[in-house]
């Protein structure tokens, strides 16, 4: 962080961002708000994220490439797809030195979305017996 001080905004964590990755970061961010439309942006852990009940997915930028958190299940039920990319039990790396995958973001991120209705919806049921 250039600034010093944690972004209250996706717009301030972009603009803290180096110049030569603010593309990628806003394109990733237009590819997750395509895929789950009713999502808010969000900064959780000092990150961007998109939350509709719950976090959807988070981004980040690091030295070498820009993690996206799709948390355990997003990474689980895509594993093939993401054979070509270094991931953990719930992030995946993109590379500054490869294009980003976007429809692999939005396929994530649609599961990720209707995951998160399909958790609420059990949650109301459970609610209304």
């Amino acid at each position: 962080m250039k600034s010093g001080k944690a972004p209250s905004t996706i717009d301030e964590y972009i603009a803290d961002q180096p110049v030569e990755h603010r593309g990628r970061l806003e394109k990733i961010r237009e590819t997750i708000h395509k895929a789950a439309p009713k999502a808010q942006e969000v900064i959780s852990y000092s990150m961007p994220a998109f939350k509709q009940n719950g976090v959807l997915v988070y981004f980040a930028l690091f030295k070498n490439h820009i993690g996206f958190f799709p948390t355990g299940s997003g990474v689980a039920a895509f594993e093939k797809e993401l054979k070509d990319y270094k991931t953990s039990k719930g992030s995946i790396q993109f590379p500054h030195d490869k294009k980003l995958p976007i429809a692999l973001i939005t396929k994530i991120t649609k599961f990720r979305a209707k995951e998160d209705e399909q958790k609420m919806l059990s949650k109301k049921s459970k609610i209304k017996k």
